[in-house]
């Protein structure tokens, strides 16, 4: 198929092909009204041409591509969630936890490297099941995109609050220096069992939050500095893509050297014993043995996600097709050796049952100098610094993809029109970046982390197996097509690998909780309504068959 892009204005009928991975049923469904509706596709050809057409400036480089992705993806997961998955669930088998759950990203990662080198539009997975999949997946892919990258910013913003308040205490010396009812969500969800108050809760639900303040127990008002670093995040973007990468190259060769500075400090404290035993006897569910390796899996998957927010700058960097790839695939890499590092220090630093779950890095580390008559508090507040730095450019970059992926919404009239407006001066989706400022700041302000990282995770797995099975639709609808990288492995393992993608994921899908797996479909069924009312009847797509009988057959 030409591969060359068209840069005359974007005609919205469908174009005509000839192979599908389901020709029979696929001619019969596309064959009504409804089905040509619903299933109908963009041709890669009408994305290119209105990625030609787009005013975004192309300023970000391979390394800028690659320090993005490592900007998102080292931050809650590590800073944050780490304690939480070796104190409750893996133990000192969290090494093997990250390692299942960076196996898994790294296949995923090579279906976006490749879909993202041959379809470099800054929807991201949106864009490629609605070139693979047809048009009410990719709203549902588009709408599931705001658990990983909205939500997710709403994540990272309560753990660099606790950071926060973690940095404070430490300047200050002093653990009452800040009120917890302004860094604290006044909501909580109480599993069955789970304690309150000090008291065991007999069955599941939402609940005032209540936090010691001194001797007492106090309801939170709001979390106040996950509000604030949101605002300021939000501005910053609404400037510029290329003032939001210097920012972000900063923060991340501030983390980088905060990681490798815990891991090389921290071997010195390690002590042997800690490893031992190394897959703890299983107590519950998924506490310990291996049921705990696969849900501490689930739990560090979370330090993962941000590679594929490399995809959504598609149309701002300077040669997509070769630096996609490269800031995809080298920012997952950088991370994953980090990654395995810092979980093989943090688990002998301490008893898994003793690990902070709220400041993992910074707590354990002086916890396990202390016992061994060092006082790190002057470290501790070095890595809590560091801790702000690296969450503060996961925010940032979680902020910058999601208004691109509204932006691509819009311009597909799925969302208002509105929402695809750019800044006259900056060039940046103002819009869509403020409205998703606003959103993620009330999220941030009012729920706890527990809740917002689950439905990110859970919505990451879900945009991960749709782009999965992208990639195997368009080897076979579009074989010919130029890509710029493709899944190694020559044609069957351009098949076998996003096969893989797409089981893992159902398989660490089963290890969610059923609480996390309701809440992620009744934001799915929120969006099949608005998609109803809104998307379908606006949507340009459904309009150019309503204008011209020529209809695509090369969708699922």
């Amino acid at each position: 198929m030409d591969d060359k892009i068209n840069t005359s204005p974007v005609e919205l009928a469908p174009e005509r092909s000839t192979r599908h991975p389901f020709g029979p049923v696929h001619s019969a469904v596309m064959s009504t009204s409804i089905g040509r509706r619903f299933f109908g596709t963009k041709s890669i050809d009408r994305l290119h041409s209105q990625v030609q057409q787009a005013e975004y400036k192309r300023t970000l480089t391979g390394l800028d591509l690659t320090l993005l992705g490592i900007g998102a993806i080292i931050g809650a997961g590590i800073f944050v969630l780490t304690g939480t998955a070796a104190k409750d669930h893996a133990g000192p088998a969290l090494i093997i936890s990250f390692l299942i759950a960076g196996t898994l990203c790294a296949l995923a990662s090579m279906c976006y490297a490749e879909l993202a080198s041959m379809i470099p539009a800054s929807g991201s997975a949106y864009s490629f099941t609605y070139a693979a999949m047809g048009e009410f997946l990719a709203w549902i892919v588009g709408w599931d995109l705001m658990l990983e990258y909205l939500v997710g910013a709403a994540t990272v913003a309560v753990g660099w609050s606790s950071y926060l308040v973690k940095f404070i205490d430490d300047v200050t010396d002093s653990d009452t220096s800040v009120d917890a009812r302004l860094v604290n969500a006044p909501f909580v969800w109480l599993e069955s069992g789970s304690d309150y108050k000090g008291e065991k809760v007999d069955s599941a639900h939402f609940a005032r939050n209540a936090v010691k303040c001194g001797d007492e127990w106090c309801y939170p008002w709001i979390n106040l500095p996950a509000i604030a670093i949101v605002i300021a995040v939000t501005a910053l973007l609404v400037v510029g893509i290329k003032e939001s990468s210097r920012v972000n190259n900063f923060f991340v060769v501030v983390k980088i050297v905060i990681t490798l500075m815990f891991i090389f400090a921290g071997i010195k404290f390690i002590n042997p014993q800690n490893y031992s035993p190394f897959i703890p006897a299983q107590e519950g569910p998924k506490k310990y043995g291996v049921p705990g390796i696969f849900a501490g899996a689930v739990t560090v998957f979370f330090a993962y996600i941000g590679f594929d927010a490399v995809s959504t700058t598609a149309q701002e960097a300077k040669n997509p097709k070769r630096d996609l790839p490269i800031g995809i695939i080298g920012s997952l890499s950088i991370c994953t050796i980090l990654y395995i590092a810092v979980s093989a220090v943090m688990a002998g630093l301490r008893p898994y049952n003793l690990i902070d779950s709220k400041a993992p890095v910074s707590t354990n580390i002086f916890e396990a100098a202390k016992a061994q008559g060092v006082n790190l508090r002057w470290f501790t507040i070095i890595i809590s610094f560091g801790a702000l730095a690296g969450l503060t450019s996961v925010i940032l970059t979680m902020l910058l993809g999601q208004p691109r992926i509204f932006h691509a919404m819009a311009e597909d009239g799925l969302l208002p029109k509105t929402f695809s407006r750019l800044h006259p001066r900056f060039k940046t989706p103002y819009v869509t970046t403020i409205t998703t400022g606003v959103i993620c700041a009330v999220f941030a302000g009012l729920l706890p982390v527990d809740i917002l990282g689950n439905l990110t995770s859970v919505g990451t797995l879900l945009a991960f197996f749709f782009v999965s099975l992208s990639t195997i639709v368009l080897k076979i609808t579009d074989p010919d097509r130029p890509r710029g990288f493709s899944v190694p492995g020559g044609k069957i393992g351009g098949f076998v690998i996003p096969a893989l993608s797409a089981a893992s994921v159902i398989a660490l899908l089963t290890q969610t909780t059923p609480a996390s797996i309701a809440r992620v479909f009744i934001w799915m069924a929120i969006g099949a309504v608005i998609y109803a009312v809104y998307g379908y009847r606006h949507s340009a797509l459904r309009n150019s068959y309503a204008n011209d009988q020529k209809f695509s057959t090369e969708t699922l």
